[in-house]
């Protein structure tokens, strides 16, 4: 793992990835608010409402009264209604208040981080993904907001931020899903491994090895397998937003794969694990 995870580190990459957010929304024209964007079913202006939903939660504030359509295809569990609700409540809010609640909420935000401590991160909390901890909490947000604000880019064609501490902190949510990616997902049998070597903006190598269970290692020797790509490619396909026989055509990149061929392409197309 490579980003930092104490308080004052996951505290300073929350504001910047708010920020980045901000400024990029800024930047934009209604026309564009509206464009639909790589998180199904989602224009920009979801993106920016469903991070103001999940911070808004986190400060204690009710959800909006309203319902959100049913049967929408994007939404497959208690969180995605969750997440509906309030992009529902502020579906056709103009550009420019939505962008004033997002900087109300985040500083809000902002300051109740101020006020905590190391103990506080360490303090037993509900998570996406079950019980955990604070900490283990806000490394989901820093996340959610990352990819969040990657679709936006996508979507309105202005690549960025795909560096520094947010994007290493994203690219180590994907590593810690990698066993169970490779493991169970992919069906890698006992006694194989995987490499999955990461180029371009965020580049890492992460090894994957095969024993009683799947589970990254800091290093294997000779690999079954071995898939080279972007980072970028690497959190796209790992957050459902592009085809893998897309990104082996060539997309983001394009990839490679050494070794065993049937192994990693199973690996590629099993990588999608967000909620």
């Amino acid at each position: 793992m490579s980003a930092d995870n104490s308080r004052d580190g996951l505290v300073a990459q929350l504001d910047e990835v708010w920020t980045a957010l901000a400024d990029l929304g800024d930047s934009l024209d209604d026309g564009l608010w509206a464009t639909a964007t790589p998180c199904p079913g989602w224009p920009v202006a979801a993106q920016y409402a469903h991070v103001i939903g999940t911070e808004s939660m986190l400060l204690g504030r009710p959800n909006p009264d309203v319902e959100a359509p049913e049967g929408l295809a994007h939404v497959r569990n208690q969180i995605g209604g969750f997440n509906e609700v309030w992009v529902t409540a502020q579906a056709g809010v103009p550009r420019k208040d939505v962008l004033e609640r997002f900087a109300e909420v985040t500083a809000a935000r902002r300051e109740a981080l101020a006020a905590m401590t190391e103990d506080d991160f360490a303090a037993p909390s509900w998570t996406p993904i079950g019980q955990a901890d604070y900490r283990r909490f806000m490394q989901i947000r820093i996340f959610d907001c990352w990819v969040h604000e990657q679709d936006i880019r996508d979507a309105v064609g202005r690549p960025g931020h795909d560096t520094g501490p947010v994007a290493e902190q994203a690219i180590d949510e994907i590593v810690r899903a990698a066993g169970f990616l490779v493991g169970k997902k992919a069906g890698a049998p006992t006694g194989s491994s995987v490499r999955i070597e990461l180029t371009g903006p965020a580049p890492r190598r992460v090894d994957v090895e095969v024993t009683e269970r799947a589970r990254v290692v800091d290093a294997v020797g000779s690999p079954t397998t071995t898939v080279t790509l972007s980072s970028t490619a690497f959190a796209r396909l790992a957050c459902g937003r592009v085809d893998p026989a897309d990104v082996a055509a060539g997309a983001f990149g394009g990839l490679t794969i050494d070794g065993d061929a049937e192994l990693g392409r199973r690996v590629v197309g099993n990588l999608a694990f967000t909620i």
